[in-house]
């Protein structure tokens, strides 16, 4: 029985790709269609107001004011542009990036995009106050993609110190008040965040409102002062987040919810496959919240793959309001923790979390080995402590175990550390193949991803035969 239903859920899955695949070359070419040729933009001075055009390959651009790309105008910006923004010199207030055409930010390896705001000095000493760090508190808004955005395209790009104030003009391109680094908010578009970077945020370094997305290969950094996720997908939003590296998320690495979707628009579903996620929830203000995966309010998916490191909480499975559990699946996830209570929370308990995660026996450390005898889903448990300490990923150089003196939310970002897997790792060879990406959005060198990376048959981003996170 346990084959049949493999081999119909492997069917399934297949068919889904092809329909996927089909209806992306249509999407990328109405897509194509709708940008213009653009134009050089002068480096000369400081940018602000509508703007549309080509910031050129390898030069430096100031940003002295909130900048609009008006509905059916293109920017592009192409490898190795910098991008420095200050304060309005008139108000003093941070500026950002309002989208309400196309935005193309195309970066290559040898020469990535660096978004910032300079002169700000980082504050990534083990054992920092959170408090005192200028990562949290935002320095220019971000970009602000509206309704209208047709699409979002982020490759090999450095983005620091996002999620300032949104400005009153700002404002008109999102219905939110939070501020994020990147934020899309298209039902019908598609967002792509491939090979990058993204360090520091007051809250959600990016926030899905909708569309279709592929999230793949990139750095979360300390992201979120008090509250926020790696990626934090609502409103319908459907597609892939894979061999991602998030360290020291104040909440979550990936959370996915369907809390005001449109009507008629599709449920929000996600893959999320092969990510390394580690040390994360330890700046959640709210008690019972943030940890590692997410998923909530009617939104379904898949979970494969993942290896989760002293994470505040393992994946969770959110009761009220209650996550589409008849379109969710997952294991074949390893955990690994240094104490007593991260190991307790490895499947999240009701009462603690308003989680209703269900034990899967592909996972590592298998559930049958911690769980006391009668335990029930979402009961509170303590694990034992022959599960402390074991089942080591074997990083290059991990915070595994956690440095001496040392709390876990004191590793926030990746430093010196390489979260690649050596020769001898476990995590090699035991992940989970039997399924395909959703692959929602084209393959394409701009108008879509480079590449959407087939899940991997070993736990984490980072892969033994060079596939997965390049950095």
């Amino acid at each position: 029985m346990k084959n049949i239903l493999i081999i119909i859920l492997v069917t399934t899955l297949f068919g889904s790709v092809l329909v996927s695949c089909k209806k992306s070359t249509d999407y990328k070419d109405l897509w194509k269609a709708q940008v213009a040729p653009p134009s050089p933009i002068s480096d000369t001075g400081c940018l602000s107001g509508s703007l549309k055009g080509t910031m050129l390959a390898g030069k430096t651009y100031t940003v002295c004011g909130d900048i609009f790309v008006n509905q059916g105008d293109t920017l592009v910006i192409e490898e190795g542009v910098t991008l420095n923004f200050g304060l309005n010199p008139s108000t003093s207030a941070p500026c950002g990036i309002g989208v309400k055409g196309t935005f193309l930010c195309l970066g290559t390896k040898q020469r990535p995009v660096l978004i910032t705001y300079p002169g700000v000095t980082k504050t990534d000493q083990l054992g920092s106050d959170p408090n005192l760090d200028p990562a949290l508190k935002g320095k220019w808004t971000g970009i602000i993609g509206a309704p209208t955005c047709p699409m979002m395209i982020m490759k090999w790009t450095r983005i620091e110190f996002g999620g300032a104030a949104i400005s009153n003009a700002m404002k008109t391109f999102t219905s939110g008040t939070s501020p994020y680094s990147l934020y899309f908010a298209n039902p019908n578009g598609i967002f792509v965040l491939e090979d990058s970077w993204i360090y520091g945020s007051t809250d959600d370094p990016f926030r899905i409102n909708g569309g279709k997305i592929s999230v793949m290969r990139n750095i979360f950094e300390k992201c979120g002062f008090t509250g926020g996720e790696a990626m934090n997908a609502k409103a319908g939003t459907i597609g892939d987040f894979a061999y991602n590296l998030c360290i020291g998320m104040a909440t979550n690495g990936p959370k996915i919810s369907n809390i005001n979707v449109a009507v008629g628009a599709p449920s929000s579903n996600v893959r999320i496959y092969n990510n390394t996620i580690v040390n994360c929830g330890y700046r959640r203000s709210a008690a019972g919240r943030g940890g590692s995966i997410n998923f909530e309010e009617g939104a379904g998916g898949m979970a494969y793959n993942n290896l989760i490191v002293n994470c505040k909480f393992g994946l969770r499975v959110v009761n009220n309001p209650i996550a589409d559990t008849a379109n969710l699946r997952y294991g074949y996830n390893w955990y690994y923790a240094d104490s007593i209570s991260v190991a307790s929370q490895f499947i999240p308990s009701l009462s603690v979390s308003t989680a209703i995660s269900v034990p899967q026996e592909t996972d590592v450390p298998k559930p049958s080995t911690y769980l006391p005898v009668g335990w029930r889903t979402g009961d509170v448990y303590t694990a034992p402590s022959s599960v402390v300490g074991v089942n080591d990923p074997q990083f290059i150089n991990g915070p595994v175990p956690l440095p001496a003196g040392l709390k876990l939310r004191d590793i926030a970002v990746v430093g010196n550390f390489n979260f690649a897997l050596k020769a001898t790792s476990p995590c090699i060879g035991a992940g989970f193949i039997g399924f395909a990406p959703r692959a929602d959005v084209p393959v394409d060198i701009k108008y879509g991803a480079s590449e959407i990376t087939a899940p991997g048959k070993d736990i984490g981003a980072f892969q033994s035969n060079g596939k997965g996170n390049q950095h």
